[in-house]
C-alpha cells in the first residue's frame, strides 16, 4: 500500500477526494475503532498546485508517451466505442504491469514491484495472446483487430520503457557495474503482452578496462548470457519514477 498518493487537480480526482473524506467520516462515526487501523494502514492523498502540470512532470511524460504510441498503433483503424474501450483497458493493463523496483533485497527473489501492486495488491494477469497478423488491414475479425492493436502498442511501449531505464541508469551519470544479485529487466524479442523477462545477475564479465560488458542472468526458464545493452537494472530507489 502506498504511503502517499499525488495527482493533479482534475475535477474527477478532487470530487473523489471529497467523497472519500465524507465516507471516512461516516465510517469513523459508526466504528471509532477504525481510527487506529487507519492511522497505521492508511495513506494520504495530495494534490499538486493548480495550473502547474510541470509539478507532475513524470506522470505527464508517461501519459504523453502512452498517447503517442497509442495513436501510432491505431493508425487509420476505425473502432466502435466498445472496441476502443476494450483497447484502452488492455493498454492500461500493459502500463500497470511495468516493473518499477525489486520487491525486496533477497537475491533469490525474482519479482518486481509494479503499479498494479499499488492498485490491487498483486501483479496483473493476462489472457494468452491470440496469434493475429501484424497488419491491421488483413484482420477479418473485430476481436483480432483489437488484439493486433494491443500487440502493436506492447511492442512499441516495452521497447520505449526499456530504453528509458537504460538511459536513466547508464548514460546520464556514471553508474556502478552490474553486480551479482542485481534484479534486471531483460530485453527479449517476441515476448507476449504484460510478460516482462526479469532475472537476477549471477555473474558479470569485465573487460580490460574494468567495465562489465556481459552478464549471466538467472531467469525463471534458466540462466542466460546477455550483453549489458540488453539489460536494464531496476532502480532500488523508486522516488521520482
Amino acid at each position: 500500500m502506498p504511503q502517499k498518493v499525488f495527482s493533479d487537480n482534475a475535477t474527477n480526482f478532487v470530487g473523489a477526494d471529497r467523497k472519500l473524506r465524507e465516507l471516512k467520516e461516516a465510517f469513523l462515526a459508526q466504528a471509532p475503532e477504525l481510527m487506529g487501523f487507519a492511522a497505521e494502514e492508511g495513506f494520504s492523498f495530495g494534490f499538486i498546485p493548480p495550473r502547474a502540470p510541470h509539478f507532475g512532470g513524470l506522470w505527464e511524460a508517461a501519459v504523453k508517451s502512452a498517447k503517442h504510441l497509442l495513436v501510432r498503433a491505431l493508425g487509420n483503424a476505425l473502432l466502435t466505442t466498445e472496441e476502443l474501450s476494450t483497447l484502452l483497458a488492455e493498454v492500461e493493463a500493459i502500463l500497470n504491469s511495468r516493473p518499477l523496483a525489486p520487491l525486496g533485497q533477497d537475491p533469490n527473489d525474482g519479482e518486481a514491484l509494479t503499479p498494479a501492486h499499488l492498485l490491487i495488491g498483486c501483479p496483473l494477469r493476462a489472457l494468452p495472446p491470440a496469434q493475429v497478423p501484424t497488419d491491421p488491414i488483413r484482420c477479418c475479425e473485430r476481436w483480432q483487430l483489437v488484439c493486433c492493436l494491443k500487440q502493436q502498442f506492447w511492442r512499441q511501449w516495452s521497447k520505449t520503457y526499456m530504453t528509458g531505464l537504460q538511459e536513466r541508469n547508464k548514460w546520464l551519470h556514471p553508474k556502478r557495474n552490474l553486480q551479482p544479485g542485481d534484479l534486471v529487466l531483460v530485453h527479449e524479442d517476441n515476448v507476449p503482452p504484460q510478460q516482462w523477462v526479469l532475472g537476477r545477475v549471477v555473474a558479470a564479465v569485465e573487460g580490460q578496462d574494468g567495465k562489465v560488458r556481459v552478464a549471466e542472468v538467472a531467469t525463471k526458464t534458466g540462466t542466460i548470457k546477455r550483453p549489458i545493452h540488453k539489460l536494464a537494472v531496476l532502480p532500488l530507489d523508486i522516488e521520482g519514477i
